[in-house]
């Protein structure tokens, strides 16, 4: 895109001309505080270049509005239009000075003119006066709703754990109470899940996964296997071998009724299948029947011999088992814990800080990282531009892209930048010396390059010009606005905020380019920090 910026800057030499400038004001009486406007207007020729001054006070009065310059076009000719508004709050007669214009670096006086600043009268006897009241606290217009709200939020949340909590730990003790014994509690638990009537309201996978979780619970507590964390076969499997350990009397048709009601549950959970009413019944009497069948064959009293004490590895892991129970409930309440935590914190400082806060410092933000990050002041090109930024800029070679004719007019040329116009940030500094010196028209550079940005799809673009002062008085021109930028890719349409920053000295041009998201408040700050660190240096032979 710059190979056509920079062929428009090499041609954008003017001649100047030499105008007077007229003024008027818009009244020459005015009140205590109230605005005298004025105005100043010359007409130039497309090629001159104008300066209207900087100014915090003219003669007595103060300035409190510098309006942009308006430029109307007549012909071949510029018509620019410059108002300052001025206010006094003393009531007598004074002068506006006259001020100096610089038109192509030659300086014009303004008009004087005389103006009466007059008081307010005030009538004492049909107005009353009263005392100056005290100073009253704004209300802020947000209120105190947001300390009400976070409140309810960080009851409604701690309500909500200790429930939760309570609710785990009132539901153990009443069954370590009330179920004294394994086939109290399967037996009870199969008749609260036939109340719960899942199948008939077609959960049907729901039901089989609680019927059977009810039987391996009654097995790994009664027979003390580890049921829940075994597969179809390998419960059956070591069924038979607890069985023949612990002298159990297990019937064939006991271990195929559980083994056939288990693999119908796989297959419902795992491979949707629907069983049909009658076989749903079925199922639930097989494994109620088994594990009254497991129950009666345990034996009621454990002969103490060698042989029928457990070995040391089962002891272990009965223990592993238990551990493992408590270390799960122990995670689970922690995880609770923190994500209670990260819920209230999180509602705290969207309620104070607002949900960009929370969304810009969490998910993070491009724009933000670059302006809390550690910025680099840096010379790029001749003549030199020093300025800070928050990354180096890179070199890019330019050269190679411009005609044979335009090179030819060129001594030097370099150009640096950082990001392109697909990303959230873009900044360019370009410096260009040439072989003749000559006098740059920087409105015309300005119009050039913005030329350039519409032939790279820039749409609907909005262009204002102003003159630009570096902190050490340096003069130039600044080119702003806004402009649609289309992505190929989704078809869908950005706004960009763009500044196009030119200097002009002999035999010399330096520019500095800014492109962000119209509305990213990092972004400005990016930019107005960029261009308040402009320094320049003056072009070398």
């Amino acid at each position: 895109m710059f190979k056509k910026l920079l062929i428009y800057l090499l041609f954008s030499t003017s001649i100047f001309a030499q105008q007077k400038v007229v003024t008027s004001i818009d009244t020459t009486k005015n009140k205590i505080g109230a605005e005298f406007k004025l105005t100043l207007k010359t007409s130039v020729d497309t090629l001159s270049k104008v300066v209207f001054p900087k100014l915090k006070n003219i003669g007595a009065l103060e300035v409190i509005q510098s309006y942009p310059i308006d430029t109307i076009k007549k012909d071949d000719r510029y018509e620019l239009i410059k108002k300052y508004g001025l206010t006094q709050f003393d009531s007598g007669k004074y002068t506006i000075p006259s001020i100096k214009i610089l038109i192509n670096n030659k300086a014009y006086a303004t008009d004087s003119i005389k103006v009466e600043v007059a008081n307010v009268e005030v009538d004492t006897l049909r107005q009353k006066m009263y005392d100056i009241k005290d100073i009253v606290k704004a209300e802020d217009s947000w209120g105190d709703w947001w300390k009400y709200l976070l409140g309810i939020l960080l009851l409604l949340g701690a309500g909500a754990f200790v429930y939760w909590y309570l609710k785990i730990r009132q539901k153990k003790k009443i069954e370590e109470e009330v179920y004294k014994t394994p086939i109290e509690r399967a037996t009870s638990l199969l008749n609260i899940l036939e109340k719960k009537e899942l199948w008939q309201h077609g959960e049907v996978k729901e039901y089989y996964s609680e019927l059977t979780d009810i039987a391996r619970n009654y097995i790994e507590e009664a027979i003390e296997i580890p049921a829940m964390e075994s597969t179809t076969s390998e419960l059956i499997d070591g069924l038979k071998t607890a069985s023949l350990k612990k002298k159990m009397k297990l019937s064939q048709e006991t271990i195929e009724n559980l083994f056939t009601v288990l693999k119908q549950a796989d297959l419902v959970k795992f491979a949707k299948s629907k069983p049909l009413e009658f076989e749903i019944t079925e199922d639930r009497n097989r494994i109620q029947k088994a594990i009254l069948t497991l129950d009666q064959a345990i034996p009621v009293e454990v002969p103490i011999e060698e042989d029928t004490i457990l070995n040391e590895a089962q002891k272990q892991k009965q223990i592993q088992i238990l551990l493992r129970k408590k270390r799960n409930q122990r995670i689970a309440i922690s995880i609770g814990s923190v994500l209670f935590l990260l819920f209230a914190t999180t509602t705290y400082f969207i309620v104070t800080k607002g949900f960009d806060y929370v969304k810009d410092n969490v998910l993070g933000h491009p724009t933000k990282e670059l302006l809390e990050g550690e910025w680099v002041k840096s010379e790029y090109g001749n003549p030199g531009v020093i300025i800070e930024t928050p990354k180096v800029l890179k070199r890019m070679d330019l050269t190679k892209s411009l005609p044979k004719e335009g090179m030819a007019l060129i001594k030097e040329m370099q150009s640096f930048g950082y990001g392109s116009l697909l990303d959230n940030f873009y900044i360019m500094v370009s410096t260009i010396k040439y072989k003749q010196e000559g006098t740059l028209d920087l409105s015309k550079a300005i119009e050039s390059s913005l030329k350039v940005l519409e032939t790279q799809g820039a749409q609907n673009m909005i262009v204002k010009q102003e003159d630009f002062q570096t902190n050490k008085g340096i003069t130039g021109k600044k080119g702003y606005g806004t402009f649609s930028r289309i992505d190929s890719n989704t078809q869908t349409s950005s706004k960009l905020y763009y500044e196009i920053v030119l200097f002009g000295q002999e035999g010399g041009l330096q520019q500095i380019m800014i492109l962000h998201e119209e509305g990213d408040k990092y972004a400005t700050e990016l930019s107005d920090r960029i261009l308040n660190s402009v320094e320049l240096k003056s072009a070398s032979n």
